[in-house]
């Protein structure tokens, strides 16, 4: 095609207010490049938002852009080694520069985990070094994947700010437990603040005893989900002990049974069907601190004992009737599954899952004496029964002293963390991942949180702007914002206006809105950018 391309002014624009360049300049002062690597993160960057695609085809593809930027692919690689080989001081940069462009929220700092996978038979095995004998871990590793993919992955922790902005990123070993990948990053984090305090938000498989008690300290705080399946029987007797639940929206005394049993029908009941009901339970949990107590037995025989320190907290335990209903739908729909299951059930196929629609079979088997054994499969309806207890409830564990409806809240912002992933994965294409060598591989994620970050701080500025679009209408707007060479006399847009070219103009001021721009009109557009 002939059309350049200039949509990518507008991610430019950000690039450029995050200073990269200047990082670039300094990481590099001692060596002699014949190419700029910051030139060549740009385009990766912009590509890796508007044409995901292998370096190998972003390089095939680069004169699709106004600038026409030239450099070769080695080039490329050779940035990423220089990104990898600075990776502290390249995510602390764009921190610090991110805050001059918007106003950061780091009062909550939500955290989650997810994993990448790569098209290949076999993972990375271990290294041991021979002068010092250190084991140096693979990184693409098998793991536990939620898609079920028997590939090697690699896991990515990801710190975001409260309105959704990544703050830090980590990649780990896939087969690493993703409970210890939390408090090295967060140290980094406490650096990275200077000391400022913030509330640690992360769902159940990220709030272990250790991470909660690391958060009780320095002026931190959690909130976290708790699982009530793993509560002890006392405190599960608490929950469903239907007594001391408030409605959270007026505070005012009410049952669970009262939630249950209201006609959702009638229009005066909206309100209370929209609402939850909630208790605060009181529980502190000891914790072991690896350190050892002598202690005076009877006999007079001295022995040593664990010394435990005790974590102040509570849970807080909420009840909807519009979760619970929601809840009894899936399941009945899974219910239905299982029973057409049933009807054409292969006794030597058959596994039972943990979550998916064989947990409701359950088989009988049956023999008498010399006779082969006989298995009888149905429904387990103990199985419903246990899982329909639970519909509803919902519950988080903190040590703030802040109201039961502000900490809701801010947990319920946990889907913000979700949605960077989902964004990462699916409009970035950050996965499957093609790269060997795990310098080139973190190097990978570099570019995918940068973009991330940039399309962040475009999505905030527009929100301040009052405007809000979806990501793929973003995205198909800067990938059609396009001109044509009018026999080198001006470049003609084949574009024409909308609300989101409007809203990008307004809070970059780059005034992308004409039917023709002068060369050198562009030229002094990207000019700025470049220096």
């Amino acid at each position: 095609s002939s059309l350049l391309n200039i949509g990518y002014f507008f991610l430019q624009h950000f690039y450029n207010e995050l200073d990269i360049n200047s990082f670039f300049k300094t990481v590099t002062s001692g060596m002699k490049n014949e190419f700029d690597p910051n030139q060549v993160n740009r385009f990766l960057t912009y590509s890796r938002i508007l044409h995901p695609d292998s370096k190998y085809g972003t390089h095939q593809n680069l004169s699709r852009y106004y600038e026409q930027p030239d450099f070769d692919y080695v080039h490329i690689l050779r940035t990423m080694d220089i990104m990898q080989d600075h990776y502290d001081e390249y995510i602390s940069h764009l921190y610090s520069e991110s805050c001059k462009i918007v106003k950061r929220d780091t009062s909550v700092c939500f955290y989650d985990c997810s994993n990448y996978y790569f098209e290949i038979e076999t993972d990375d095995e271990d290294y041991v070094d021979e002068v010092t004998g250190e084991v140096i871990k693979g990184l693409r590793k098998y793991g536990p994947s939620k898609e079920h993919r028997p590939n090697p992955i690699v896991e990515m922790g990801l710190f975001m700010d409260k309105d959704g902005i990544p703050l830090s990123m980590c990649i780990t070993s896939g087969s690493d437990n993703e409970q210890t990948t939390a408090i090295p990053l967060e140290k980094q984090l406490t650096k990275m603040f200077k000391g400022k305090k913030f509330i640690y938000c992360a769902d159940a498989g990220l709030g272990s005893l250790n991470i909660r008690n690391f958060n009780s300290m320095g002026g931190r705080a959690f909130i976290v989900t708790q699982s009530i399946k793993k509560l002890s029987s006392s405190l599960q007797q608490a929950v469903f002990n239907d007594t001391d639940y408030r409605l959270l929206s007026t505070d005012k005394p009410m049952t669970i049974q009262e939630m249950k049993d209201f006609d959702k029908s009638d229009e005066k009941n909206l309100n209370l069907y929209n609402d939850r009901i909630y208790k605060i339970i009181p529980t502190n949990k000891a914790f072991d601190l690896g350190l050892y107590e002598e202690k005076l037995c009877k006999n007079g025989s001295v022995r040593k004992v664990k010394s435990k320190a005790v974590i102040p907290q509570k849970i807080i335990v909420s009840f909807s009737r519009k979760m619970l209903e929601y809840q009894r739908y899936i399941r009945n729909r899974q219910i239905e599954r299982a029973k057409k299951l049933l009807k054409n059930l292969d006794p030597d196929t058959y596994k039972k899952g943990p979550h998916d629609v064989t947990r409701f079979i359950k088989r009988t088997s049956s023999t008498k004496s010399g006779e082969e054994v006989t298995n009888i499969y149905e429904i387990d309806q103990a199985v419903i029964d246990e899982e329909e207890k639970y519909d509803g409830f919902y519950a988080v564990a903190t040590n703030l002293d802040d109201s039961a409806k502000n900490i809701l809240e801010v947990s319920a912002n946990r889907y913000k963390i979700e949605d960077c992933f989902r964004l990462m994965k699916t409009n970035f294409s950050a996965r499957p991942v093609f790269h060997q060598k795990r310098e080139r591989i973190i190097a990978h994620f570099m570019i995918c949180y940068t973009a991330l970050l940039i399309y962040r701080l475009l999505e905030k500025k527009l929100d301040t702007y009052g405007t809000h679009f979806t990501v793929d209408n973003i995205i198909e707007t800067l990938n059609s914002m396009n001109v044509a060479n009018i026999e080198d006399m001006c470049y003609m847009s084949t574009y024409t206006g909308s609300e989101i070219c409007t809203s990008l103009n307004a809070v970059t001021g780059l005034e992308l809105d004409k039917k023709y721009y002068q060369p050198k009109e562009l030229n002094k557009k990207i000019k700025k950018f470049s220096k």
